[in-house]
């Protein structure tokens, strides 16, 4: 019978965690991603896209895994635990997604990307298309994040504010028309009276929210609650205390980025270097 194997002590997040065990496993067995995909019978690019947690392959493939590794069951527990996280975020999503519907106001940070409610339908593609969802899925997807900023239009828009990293408007589109076009529609929007754009510039420094995606809602009945995402999760936060803490890390990075007007003069900045960058 081999070792048993201790599950915890690595990622916590499902999806992470059994991307590491194959990871580890293949590693430990001295196995190259050609060489398993030979052993095992797969393309060899499937257990790499299934390591780097972009894809989870299904249960014929993991439990062969199993049988070459000889961790009966392990794997596909592992497996099972991905698949139902990935549900539950999607419901969770959906549940987001409601209160955003409902909500009278919304402020958020962004870590690494613009925020959906701002994003050109060429960069919501782009950066969709990097989750290698299928074609379908991926048209799908862009057109109801583009049907999602209808709340910031109409009689009764949604009041938004957003904080972006200089990061996030030094890492363009590859292609430069897009580019451009993403960085006027920031302006475009900026312009409206319901929408704040802040830019937090690398001079900050590090503050609280330096890796955090949150988005906090203000709901009908005066209650707020936060959204926490990552690439691979996201999680509803509801509770008071939890939400303050996190509106108090909001706060503190809001003080440190520019104001609104300085924030419209840095974004103008950067699309003047993209237009220069593109004539040459």
């Amino acid at each position: 019978m081999p070792a048993r194997r201790v599950v915890t002590g690595r990622s916590q997040e499902p999806r992470k965690r059994f991307a590491e065990e194959l990871r580890k496993l293949r590693i430990e067995r001295g196995d190259s991603l050609r060489r398993l995909g030979e052993v095992v019978g797969w393309d060899w690019s499937l257990f790499s896209k299934m390591e780097k947690g972009e894809t989870l392959g299904g249960p014929e493939v993991v439990d062969a895994l199993d049988t070459h590794y000889g961790t009966p069951g392990l794997l596909l527990a592992l497996w099972e635990l991905a698949v139902g996280d990935q549900t539950q975020f999607k419901v969770k999503y959906r549940k987001y997604f409601t209160l955003e519907a409902e909500a009278v106001s919304a402020w958020n940070h962004v870590a690494g990307v613009i925020p959906g409610l701002l994003q050109t339908r060429a960069y919501a593609h782009t950066l969709m298309e990097t989750g290698l969802l299928e074609r379908d899925d991926l048209t799908r997807h862009v057109e109801a994040r583009l049907g999602r900023q209808e709340r910031l239009t109409g009689a009764d828009a949604l009041g938004f504010r957003t904080i972006l990293p200089e990061a996030v408007l030094r890492r363009p589109l590859l292609d430069p028309a897009q580019w451009q076009e993403q960085l006027q529609h920031l302006l475009t929007m900026g312009d409206r009276r319901n929408v704040t754009i802040q830019v937090l510039p690398h001079s900050a420094g590090l503050y609280a929210l330096n890796l955090t995606d949150v988005t906090f809602l203000r709901l009908t009945d005066g209650r707020v609650v936060a959204w926490l995402e990552t690439n691979f999760s996201g999680s509803l936060i509801e509770g008071t205390t939890d939400v303050d803490l996190l509106q108090l890390r909001y706060d503190r990075a809001r003080d440190l980025a520019l104001s609104p007007p300085d924030s419209r003069k840095f974004i103008m900045n950067v699309l003047e270097e993209a237009q220069c960058e593109s004539s040459i």
